[in-house]
């Protein structure tokens, strides 16, 4: 199995007042050619939205956007008619496709708003643009996996253009665990949203993240602190 660290404090990081933004790969006016995509995975960007700021109206094109609200609410409005509320707990799926605009705002006057935005590349072009998104309670990833999305939509996932799928666990410190990749050649990025894991002879601490590759079978991980885990899994 093939590890690659990226700290936290690593990331490409932009402070403009109103959005305090960290870029996992190049990503505006952050470009590092070691940090480019890891296989379909293209961007994860950790953004904090001040009250009643947000993205105006811009342009994307084919690619998949998934956005992950950890605390606040983000207000959404698109080019085919969405107008919605993500809470914290609810995630987003935008495939961009033949081509949509959105903005994004933090829908309160009072307090931050705190996502994970990314971009998955398609497995498929030019593609009809749709929307979907849904909740996801907590006692679903507590002590395992929940899946939120698939390329398929089975056990109730929001589902995409790409074999991938992104899952989400909430386990006790002391905890020993393990991600079975759905298949065999896939890559997995973990991303640790909060707590403190090791994986292999890595230790990862809130925000850091994990590119693993040559999975002979699964990735076992064991929590020193409670820990909230994104797992991704990308084709290589």
């Amino acid at each position: 199995m093939k590890l690659k660290v990226h700290r936290a404090g690593c990331r490409g990081h932009a402070n403009h007042g109103w959005l305090k933004t960290w870029h996992t790969f190049s990503f505006a006016d952050y470009y590092n050619p070691d940090r480019m995509h890891f296989g379909a995975l293209r961007v994860l960007n950790d953004d904090i939205i001040q009250a009643g700021m947000g993205f105006g109206t811009h342009p994307h094109d084919n690619m998949e956007i998934i956005t992950i609200v950890l605390e606040g609410e983000l207000a959404h409005r698109d080019s085919m008619g969405n107008g919605s509320v993500i809470s914290a707990g609810e995630v987003q799926v935008m495939s961009a496709g033949t081509g949509i605009q959105h903005s994004e705002f933090n829908h309160s006057g009072e307090n931050e708003v705190s996502l994970l935005q990314i971009w998955v590349f398609p497995d498929k072009k030019n593609v009809t643009p749709r929307y979907d998104q849904a909740k996801f309670q907590e006692d679903e990833m507590t002590g395992k996996w929940r899946t939120i999305v698939s390329p398929d939509g089975n056990d109730q996932t929001l589902w995409i253009h790409q074999q991938a799928w992104f899952s989400l666990g909430i386990f006790d410190e002391n905890t020993t665990l393990a991600y079975q990749p759905k298949k065999a050649d896939s890559g997995v990025y973990v991303f640790l949203i909060s707590g403190e894991i090791q994986v292999g002879a890595e230790t990862l601490n809130r925000r850091d993240g994990l590119c693993i590759e040559e999975i002979e079978s699964e990735v076992t991980m064991k929590t020193v602190q409670k820990s909230k885990i994104l797992v991704m899994e990308i084709p290589a």
